[in-house]
């Protein structure tokens, strides 16, 4: 298990997804309070899996490999998008909060993309 130490050495995509994740965890913990079980799953899954598949992708194969798990990454974000919208649109959770965690999403989403089009050219 990577130390706080360790992780603040990471590289910035590894860095932003953790934090990402830890906020996801603890807004799908939210929602099963408010017996939101369904939404709070897939949003569990779709967020968390951005990071591991970020993490999956440093010990990648090749470059194609690195590539691939980092495009899987984008659409796992793209899914934890939607069902922050959705939570969003349902009033499930607050606009504040919405704002904040879908900000962070959207810095991972450019950062992705960035890194996916360097491999790309």
């Amino acid at each position: 298990m990577m130390n706080t130490e360790q992780h603040k050495k990471s590289n910035p995509i590894q860095q932003k997804s953790f934090c990402f994740a830890i906020r996801i965890v603890k807004l799908a913990r939210h929602l099963r309070v408010c017996n939101e079980f369904e939404i709070s799953r897939q949003l569990l899954r779709s967020g968390t899996a951005i990071g591991a598949l970020v993490r999956e992708a440093q010990q990648a194969e090749s470059r194609k490999d690195f590539a691939h798990k980092l495009m899987i990454a984008l659409k796992e974000a793209d899914e934890t998008g939607y069902w922050l919208e959705l939570l969003a649109a349902t009033k499930t959770i607050e606009p504040k909060g919405f704002q904040s965690i879908h900000n962070d999403l959207v810095e991972l989403l450019k950062l992705l993309t960035a890194i996916i089009k360097r491999m790309k050219s």
